[in-house]
């Protein structure tokens, strides 16, 4: 009869594999946790004890630590002796081990652990037991990934297929490195550090692209082991993802992210990474009627993000324009309906469940202050404990944290009126959309809005001026009316010509970062036109 071991710490699919060795004549060994979750489902295990003939001790330190299981795993197939020697030691070969490790990086990730209580969560049995289930790849099918079950059972029903076996194996080491390294950091340092005196980076590959940026560039889209961001992202409907197409979604996340714990529905409507309009409403129909309204041109092959599951009324909207992707948390029947029936469109859906924040996390602090009880965006969004951002340059690479969105929904006591006159309400209310509208523009960026609707955004440019006379021209473009409007500055204004020309488009009240070495003649300025100006002492630069 053949053997395989379980001992898992991520339980997903261990039934169903167990069910299938069963059906395929297989005698199921395990420990602890495992063990339990396999006997509640009906099936039958023997315990590793029973196999070592020594009983767990030291709390489940040491289990597996024995010869009964590691001479099963080790001993050569084809070599008479090997054979031998289990039978004189009256062990038995054990022909698959299904194991991955204790999540040490999440444990240590969540702040005020001490290394003692590190050291307890690193694990010694799983890595012993992989790593020599791996040495006898040729002879052991091992599994440290819940995603490969399916085909290691297919295996089995089928031929013997030794490349699948090799890639199973170098997995276990990719796996044993990833987590020694992480048990390195925290001794270094003490605990996890977003940039550590070395960086040793493991992405696995989500899915292969067509081409790149151009049909003449290969390219591949890789992620980690625990997704985050665009790879986690589910797609539901519709031909796969291009690379270009990835790089419009991450801009999405971004620029939704702001509105995650907000009231209202928002939409975002992306176009080349950065938004050509974005809204808010009473309904999220209402919301994507505003955000269609700031450029309808250049929503012609955009990506859509929203805050809302899709309604009927919003899918019959969308469905009226070309768009590459729409992610959302999720669709109504009716929706799906509507917007399946265009084969090529990409619907997207935010991951399940609740984000895990370390302890201190501005994000975590909002969530506290918002109290809100919905946190999938945010898991798409990728606050993760671990979470950083990574961008090539030539010859290197450059590494940051993410950055906290302006959450549209969230006081923020920085804020300071930095003129005589103080905005009306209804100013405020559309300083606040501004702020987090403009998260995800590109620098340097300028944005005017009103009523919940975005009416001009200036991007890009090498001057903040230019940025505020593109922002004017497409809003007149559009048909937008600026008077009475508001605008946001993601960095400050270096002169008082952005004020002097935001004035002269109906502009009642300025959001910016403050902190020029000219703010007293900007400031003057706006005291000259009657407006209102408001710093956030916060930039919001995306280069």
């Amino acid at each position: 009869m053949k053997r395989a071991l379980l001992s898992v710490s991520d339980k997903d699919g261990i039934v169903e594999l167990g069910q299938a060795l069963i059906a395929r004549g297989w005698e199921l060994l395990s420990t602890g946790g495992t063990a339990h979750t396999l006997r509640e489902a009906g099936l039958e295990v023997t315990g590793v004890s029973e196999v070592t003939g020594h009983p767990e001790m030291m709390e489940g330190r040491v289990k597996t630590l024995h010869p009964a299981i590691h001479a099963g795993l080790l001993a050569r197939r084809d070599r008479p002796d090997d054979m031998a020697a289990l039978v004189e030691q009256g062990y038995g070969p054990i022909d698959l081990v299904a194991v991955n490790l204790y999540p040490f990086r999440e444990a240590v990730a969540q702040g005020d652990v001490t290394v003692g209580q590190a050291m307890a969560k690193v694990d010694i049995g799983g890595p012993t037991m992989i790593r020599a289930a791996a040495k006898s790849h040729k002879d052991v099918w091992v599994v440290v990934d819940p995603e490969d079950y399916a085909a290691v059972i297919a295996a089995l029903d089928g031929e013997q297929d030794a490349s699948l076996r090799r890639s199973l194996a170098a997995k276990v080491f990719r796996h044993i490195s990833a987590y020694d390294q992480a048990v390195a950091d925290f001794l270094e340092d003490g605990e996890w550090e977003a940039f550590p005196e070395r960086l040793d980076v493991s992405l696995k590959q989500v899915q292969p692209l067509r081409y790149g940026e151009n049909p003449d560039q290969e390219a591949a889209f890789y992620g980690p082991d625990a997704p985050a961001g665009v790879s986690a992202l589910e797609q539901i409907h519709g031909k796969s993802l291009s690379y270009n197409n990835l790089l419009d979604l991450d801009g999405a996340l971004l620029s939704l992210s702001p509105f995650a714990l907000s009231p209202r529905p928002a939409v975002c409507i992306i176009k080349h990474t950065t938004p050509c309009g974005l809204g808010i409403g009473d309904t999220l129909a209402e919301a994507y009627t505003k955000a269609l309204a700031t450029d309808p041109t250049s929503a012609f092959g955009s990506v859509i993000s929203v805050n809302r599951p899709v309604d009927a009324e919003t899918a019959e909207l969308i469905s009226q324009l070309f768009v590459e992707c729409v992610v959302a948390p999720a669709y109504s029947d009716e929706a799906l309906a509507t917007l399946t029936q265009k084969k090529n469109l990409r619907l997207l859906t935010f991951p399940a469940g609740p984000v895990v924040l370390p302890t201190g996390d501005p994000v975590a602090q909002a969530l506290a202050t918002a109290q809100v009880k919905d946190q999938s965006f945010l898991a798409a969004w990728g606050r993760l404990p671990e979470a950083r951002m990574l961008r090539s340059v030539y010859g290197g690479m450059l590494v940051q944290t993410p950055p906290v969105p302006p959450f549209y929904a969230v006081e923020d006591a920085s804020w300071s009126v930095a003129t005589t006159r103080e905005p009306t309400a209804a100013e405020w209310d559309d300083l606040r959309f501004a702020w987090a509208a403009i998260f995800g523009v590109k620098s340097n960026a300028i944005l005017m809005a009103r009523n919940g609707g975005v009416l001009g955004i200036g991007a890009g440019q090498m001057s903040r001026v230019d940025s505020s006379k593109i922002a004017v021209r497409k809003a007149a473009d559009a048909g937008l009316d600026l008077m009475g409007s508001v605008l946001a500055s993601d960095a400050f204004f270096p002169f008082r010509d952005g004020v002097d020309a935001a004035a002269a488009a109906g502009v009642k009240a300025v959001i910016q970062p403050g902190g020029s070495i000219r703010d007293d003649e900007v400031i003057a300025a706006a005291n000259e036109h009657g407006m209102a100006m408001v710093f956030t002492s916060r930039r919001l630069f995306r280069h």
